[in-house]
């Protein structure tokens, strides 16, 4: 049974950096494209990266140039690099299949951006 689990949230001062893992129990990452999430307070929930299983990338246009998404497929785990951080990417961050798969969100990571 597959599990994801978010870590590397924090508090961090606008114009920071953070680095986001998820580590999955279960080999998914080479059967599937893998993807960021994030939801806002009272917001839907958005996909703010991807990462296809041919390596391929794709962003949000609120995060491309600042966020970089990355796997190591040894470790099981897909990564999120924010740097250049700003007010509006306060959210709770998740990682998940491409399209989410309901069996496999987690508690996500809290990333709080003070300005």
């Amino acid at each position: 049974q597959v599990q994801l689990v978010e870590s590397g949230g924090g508090l961090v001062q606008a114009g920071g950096s953070l680095r986001l893992s998820c580590a999955a129990k279960g080999s998914i990452f080479s059967i599937s494209s893998m993807g960021w999430y994030r939801q806002a307070p009272g917001q839907q929930r958005e996909l703010v990266a991807a990462l296809s299983k041919s390596g391929t990338t794709n962003y949000a246009d609120s995060v491309e140039g600042r966020f970089t998404i990355s796997r190591d497929n040894a470790k099981n785990t897909v990564y999120l690099q924010m740097n250049s951080l700003i007010h509006e990417d306060t959210a709770v961050y998740y990682c998940n299949t491409i399209p989410g798969f309901y069996a496999y969100w987690g508690q996500g990571t809290q990333v709080t951006v003070s300005s």
